[in-house]
């Protein structure tokens, strides 16, 4: 075995606990906490986009627009570098979980909407015929239609989260990406330490991918043929 691949390896033996504690402490709450805000988000939006009140709709629509307009590095940039110029200062964890809520926000309310949408109008017309007000034909009987449709797109943008984490790298948050920079700049062997975090987040992704199949299949036994 040559010098160089002894190397490697024993780098990338150093760096997994270090990398993967940087992944459980930081990238896996970011996510977990930035998905959950971000559907909460994303569902008044998609409600307000379908309210009928032109206010709401406007505003509603403005926000999805800017959001998918821009890019995310650039976001987190103005909240965390760009606020404090207005008096809005935030330590970097916080700043990244709320660009990531925003993102989350504008991306989910298209496809929360779009599972609304797909819902046939008879069953609108189904529940108002027993005597439900709008607000409980969409609680009870509309809601749980579209969840199921939905889970699959958002599963994916879970997924994609877990990814777009590592830009919180760029404001200082210690999660796997910004401690492999750590431990390559320390080590002076990038290529194996991001081929090191390379392979973290795709074991990562696989695990939420097997994941999300079980519960697709799980929804496919209540989903109607």
């Amino acid at each position: 075995m040559s010098p160089s691949m002894d190397r490697y390896i024993q780098i990338w033996a150093d760096s997994f606990l270090p990398l993967l504690k940087a992944g459980v402490v930081f990238t896996i709450p970011l996510t977990l906490i930035s998905f959950a805000l971000g559907l909460a988000v994303a569902l008044l939006t998609a409600l307000a986009r379908i309210s009928g009140s032109k206010p709401l709709v406007a505003i509603a629509r403005f926000y999805v627009w800017v959001i998918r307009g821009t890019p995310l590095l650039v976001q987190i940039f103005i909240i965390f570098y760009g606020l404090p110029n207005v008096g809005i200062t935030m330590d970097a964890f916080p700043a990244s979980v709320l660009a990531f809520t925003i993102s989350v926000g504008a991306y989910g309310s298209e496809i929360i909407r779009a599972a609304i949408l797909s819902v046939p109008k008879g069953q609108w017309e189904a529940a108002y015929s027993i005597g439900m007000t709008r607000w409980q034909a969409l609680r009870r009987t509309i809601l749980p239609q579209a969840f199921r449709v939905s889970i699959p797109p958002l599963s994916n943008s879970f997924i994609s989260l877990v990814k777009d984490t590592s830009l919180a790298a760029a404001v200082t948050v210690t999660e796997m990406f910004q401690k492999a920079q750590q431990i390559a700049a320390a080590t002076y062997e990038p290529l194996a330490v991001y081929v090191e975090v390379a392979f973290l987040y795709l074991m990562f992704c696989t695990v939420l991918s097997y994941f999300q199949g079980r519960l697709e299949r799980r929804n496919d036994r209540y989903t109607a043929r």
